[in-house]
């Protein structure tokens, strides 16, 4: 996909100078750049572009705040490209919240060799962004602003504790059905829209979401916060229980195994699947293996065929399978693949996943 107008808003003349050689050196057009949004908004409103590279840290005013400004008045596919430290992990995690469609993580140290780096991600986050789909980003409740000098996500404890008091009613019940969740581009705000409509104590949730090492922590401990669920990252030997959602970490696969009467995951390393890790193929084969008819399995917006082999393991299985319908996904590719393959009971909209995984009809206009 060539000929993408792009304008890059980043407080740094180096990064601007060499994203635009890097961006113009792939065929897309490079029409604004700013070192501010308060620069950038009279020169977008002149020329707007299809996609808007955003940083996060800058003078005058916050990328988070400027991006809550673009979808307010002029929805635009937007990547975030910031440096990733633990607090500025929150913060892209909000902006994908906010509705950015991806991000790019300048490194700390050797930034000048990653601008230059045409394998740096970059321009396959814009390519993907201009194709993504706006109208179809889910229109979650908006979290307060934040105080001057607070962050822009309060933080909710260094760690999350591996039960709660939802999870201590379930801990003596036996998790006789898995729901198991993989999505990808456009995902953060699609699972929590999802996961809004599911009862609290509906059988254990496992998720692949793609994202890097420390960005999925950010998104439990975001999505415990919001949802009467408990929310975590996993780690190796949870069980998985009514009202308890498990989170693959990045740079790890996550499976599923019996072990006795219950069901606990797997956390392991190993070699990038379908170019993930995790991967929601990894995680459904499993699902698949170890839980059988007692499964559902749901694939949500994202680009590529991650999970579609995967899902088509769980119905020959026995279990049901659902995918989001082209009209609410971001991005129609993985939802598409596994309906190619064979591998979908049933196509649902956004709107109608809840009831669909809960077996009931589908609430009217969904």
């Amino acid at each position: 996909m060539s000929g993408i107008k792009v304008a890059l808003v980043d407080d740094s003349a180096i990064v601007r100078k060499h994203l635009t050689s890097l961006l113009e050196g792939a065929g897309m057009e490079v029409v604004v750049t700013a070192s501010d949004p308060l620069f950038a908004w009279p020169k977008l409103q002149a020329n707007w572009p299809d996609v808007i590279v955003l940083d996060v840290e800058m003078p005058r005013q916050d990328g988070i705040s400027f991006l809550t400004q673009i979808m307010q008045q002029r929805p635009t596919p937007v990547v975030m490209c910031s440096t990733l430290t633990e607090a500025g992990c929150d913060t892209t995690l909000q902006a994908l919240a906010a509705g950015a469609i991806g991000f790019v993580t300048k490194p700390k140290l050797g930034l000048r060799d990653f601008l230059e780096d045409d394998s740096n991600g970059l321009v396959a986050a814009v390519r993907a962004a201009a194709r993504a789909n706006l109208r179809a980003l889910p229109r979650t409740p908006a979290a307060a602003p934040a105080a001057p000098g607070r962050p822009l996500i309060e933080p909710v404890g260094a760690g999350l504790p591996r039960q709660t008091s939802v999870a201590d009613k379930a801990l003596s019940v036996t998790t006789d059905r898995v729901i198991a969740i993989g999505s990808s581009t456009g995902g953060v705000q699609t699972v929590e829209a999802l996961l809004r409509q599911l009862p609290r104590q509906c059988p254990g949730i496992l998720l692949v979401q793609h994202m890097p090492s420390s960005f999925t922590s950010a998104f439990a401990r975001r999505l415990n916060s919001l949802l009467d669920f408990e929310v975590l990252e996993a780690r190796d030997g949870d069980r998985l229980i009514d009202g308890r959602v498990l989170i693959a970490p990045g740079g790890r696969h996550m499976q599923l195994r019996r072990s006795g009467a219950q069901y606990v995951v797997e956390v392991r390393d190993g070699p990038l699947v379908n170019h993930h890790r995790p991967s929601v193929d990894v995680l459904f084969r499993s699902v698949a293996q170890a839980a059988g008819a007692n499964a559902t399995g749901v694939i949500l917006t994202g680009m590529g065929d991650d999970g579609a082999r995967g899902l088509l393991s769980m119905r020959r299985a026995g279990g049901r399978t659902l995918a989001q319908d082209e009209a609410s996904c971001v991005v129609y590719g993985m939802p598409r693949a596994a309906v190619e393959l064979g591998a979908v009971d049933q196509v649902v909209s956004l709107d109608g996943l809840g009831a669909a995984i809960q077996g009931l009809p589908a609430p009217e206009g969904g």
